[in-house]
């Protein structure tokens, strides 16, 4: 079905815009049927909204058959870019998240309405269920602690071919004072020289036709592509040191709704034993890992078809 015909043939195919921590920021709802669960969506980054976006009208009729998808381009990229400054924290992101969370209540106000978070997603997942309540979340690469600066990822870029100069370095940073240097020193090695980010042996996902559709997407104008990745987050630490120092095990062990972690077997930025382990360790029946077979921190194809999965279960609960 051609892309025109999918959008028409959606009840709900609507570009709200919302006030969403005092900035007002555009938001695309759609879906097949009004009385579908909803599915917020929750992209990682900061600032990369990835595989959904407000450009995303028409491209994934397999979820919007199934669901409502509420696609939000995070304040400071996308159809949202806006520089962020120092003052922006990751309590104002939770913050946002709250406030959209209310405004797709009121529009539906009897469906069921499920997070789907990605990575930087996550921390505002785990964090916002506390002050504005869902019925589920399902994550994909959560974030737990100790985020790049830990021995898991020191061992593993000890056993690459990583100059042994850029490892002694990458252990000398100081997370406290981190630079943007710093910053694409440890995220570039784990991407170069580890199956952490990306694992050459999973499905790819389809990323070819996602940007193509990205492009001439009915929403979309070319600066909106554009601030996929290059956009107002990218001269923002203040974010990154926050995360940096962040431990969200209390967080997750006390969940009080259904909260399934998906996560790459190979993913070493949020990085996969802590996950197992806090889900394992944690006696709480709500949360649960599963782990996708040769998949990193980025989602492979395999890992969307866990999350399409999951998503299922969670909206027949």
């Amino acid at each position: 079905m051609k892309r025109r015909e999918i959008i028409k043939s959606n009840e709900i195919s609507e570009l709200y815009t919302f006030p969403l921590g005092g900035y007002p920021q555009k938001v695309l709802i759609e879906g097949k049927h009004r009385h579908l669960p909803v599915i917020i969506t929750l992209h990682g980054g900061p600032g990369t909204p990835i595989p959904f976006s407000v450009g995303c009208r028409g491209l994934f009729p397999a979820f919007t058959d199934k669901f409502i998808m509420v696609y939000w381009d995070q304040l400071g990229c996308g159809i949202n870019d806006h520089q962020l400054g120092d003052s922006f924290s990751i309590t104002s992101f939770v913050e946002m998240t709250a406030d959209l969370i209310r405004e797709v209540k009121r529009i539906f106000p009897e469906n069921r309405i499920i997070l789907f978070s990605t990575s930087w997603g996550s921390i505002l997942s785990a964090k916002v269920i506390a002050q504005e309540p869902v019925d589920a979340v399902v994550s994909c690469g959560q974030i737990v602690r100790n985020v790049f600066f830990n021995d898991i990822v020191y061992n593993a870029l000890e056993q690459s071919k990583l100059p042994r100069e850029k490892l002694a370095r990458i252990r000398e940073v100081n997370t406290g004072s981190i630079t943007a240097k710093d910053m694409m020193l440890v995220s570039g090695s784990v991407r170069k020289y580890t199956h952490g980010n990306v694992n050459p042996n999973g499905r790819k996902a389809p990323m070819g036709s996602m940007i193509w559709g990205l492009l001439t997407s009915p929403d979309y104008k070319f600066r909106d592509f554009k601030a996929i990745m290059v956009n107002g987050c990218q001269g923002n630490l203040t974010l990154w040191k926050e995360i940096l120092a962040l431990d969200l095990t209390d967080t997750l062990r006390n969940v009080n709704i259904p909260y399934t972690m998906l996560q790459g077997d190979t993913d070493i930025v949020a990085t996969t034993e802590y996950v197992q382990e806090i889900a394992e360790k944690s006696g709480n029946p709500h949360l649960q890992c599963r782990i996708v077979k040769d998949c990193g921190h980025e989602p492979s194809a395999d890992m969307m078809d866990a999350v399409f999965h999951a998503l299922e279960e969670q909206a027949k609960e």
